[in-house]
């Protein structure tokens, strides 16, 4: 997949609201992370992107624990589907909340259906820069809505659902929707799901970046300080493990790697591996 033709003499100018425009924090991230000799990963398309949009980046200078942050969940999740894709080559791979997520471009091996989900706005705006194939789609709407996923058929194929930076945005009453919807719609789909450090609960009006978009107004709604706690939901769900991002790139964190390695569960977010019961 390439990108659309970007560069411009004028840059795209930049019309989100709301929870949407939190997509710009991880897509900073990633460029960023990209400019340095270091890089802990490579994200050329990320960067393109970030130097052909007309949105004032700067507000997220000096927000070093986020920007690790994302790099870190980045790198977990493609060697996390990756490694799903090596297992099952044919797998349809459903990226809910997908922003401006490039994993596409890094992980495609020409057989995978992959399907980006996010609200309309979002999704007019991924359009500027991606096109759509036989085997990659865009899905427009809301993942708290049923019928955003009907367009999405896996037949036979193994399922891989992935929610980066999305969950914490909701109330528990609504994942827990959505999670019943996924499980009847794709039994026994594995899933990929990032999990707010407990820390940053409520606590989105002090965070660095959040505060700065939408407003101000967002805020960090869910999270478990056990993730083990979703099996008593139903549906058959287990959690096959969860990593810790601060468990990762030490040399990164700087005095963060002070604090004793139990308080980890409760400063770093999580990837939780997950799978739900087949029918």
């Amino acid at each position: 997949m390439k990108t659309a033709v970007l560069h411009r003499l004028w840059k795209e100018p930049v019309q989100l609201s709301g929870v949407a425009e939190s997509l710009l924090i991880p897509l900073w991230a990633r460029a960023v992370e990209t400019a340095r000799p270091d890089a802990i990963i490579r994200d050329p398309i990320a960067l393109e992107i970030f130097e052909n949009l007309d949105y004032d980046f700067s507000k997220f200078e000096g927000a070093w624990m986020t920007q690790t942050g994302i790099t870190i969940r980045t790198k977990i999740l493609d060697e996390a589907t990756s490694d799903f894709i090596r297992a099952n080559p044919r797998a349809v791979v459903i990226n809910l909340g997908a922003g401006l997520s490039t994993r596409f471009s890094r992980l495609d091996n020409g057989s995978i259906r992959w399907y980006e989900v996010d609200l309309p706005e979002v999704i007019a705006l991924r359009k500027l820069f991606f096109r759509e194939t036989k085997r990659y789609r865009c899905v427009a709407g809301s993942v708290t809505e049923p019928s955003t996923l009907e367009p999405i058929v896996a037949g036979r194929q193994p399922v891989l659902i992935v929610a980066e930076g999305l969950f914490m945005y909701f109330d528990e009453e609504d994942v827990r929707s959505v999670f019943d919807g996924l499980s009847m719609r794709f039994p026994g789909a594995q899933m990929l799901l990032e999990m707010l450090a407990p820390c940053a609960l409520g606590m989105g009006k002090y965070d660095p970046c959040l505060s700065k978009v939408a407003g101000g107004c967002l805020d960090f709604r869910w999270t478990l300080s056990d993730c083990r706690a979703m099996e008593s939901w139903g549906r058959g769900l287990q959690v096959l493990s969860e990593c810790n991002v601060l468990e990762h790139h030490r040399e990164r964190w700087g005095w963060l790697n002070f604090f004793a390695p139990q308080a980890l569960s409760v400063l770093g977010n999580r990837i939780v591996h997950l799978r739900f019961a087949q029918d």
